[in-house]
């Protein structure tokens, strides 16, 4: 069973900065594709990052391009979304998810492909 445990949300004013972490316990984690997800208030979940295991493949939601950047430590089974330029738009609660076994493609930005899901981690910006 595959846990993900999310940290580093926090209250920022616009124009800071947050670095989001989620550690991985369980199967391993090297070599899956992982993910960030966001859910504001009365909206849908929505696509952030991923990254592919392997290769240094990365794909945002053209919205957080130039802004975010997902990275991953392999020995440490963490993925990280650095957050920079922050916009009270960006506010949500931030989700770390692990790809279905069995899937090995590069990145997927459908929640459908998505098998683990951490608790969410709460990102506010004030204006």
């Amino acid at each position: 069973q595959v846990q993900l445990v999310e940290s580093g949300g926090g209250l920022v004013q616009a124009g800071g900065s947050l670095r989001l972490s989620c550690e991985a316990s369980g199967r391993t984690f090297s070599t899956t594709a992982m993910g960030w997800f966001r859910q504001a208030t009365g909206k849908e979940r929505e696509f952030v990052a991923a990254i592919s295991w392997g290769v240094d493949i990365r794909y945002y939601l053209d919205s957080v391009k130039g802004r975010f950047t997902i990275s991953r430590d392999n020995a440490l089974n963490t993925v990280y979304l650095q957050m920079n330029f922050l916009k009270p738009e960006d506010t949500a609660v931030y989700y770390c998810a692990q790809v279905r076994a069995g899937k090995r493609g590069y990145y997927y930005s459908a929640s459908q492909d998505y098998e683990y899901w951490g608790q969410g981690t709460q990102v506010t910006v004030s204006s």
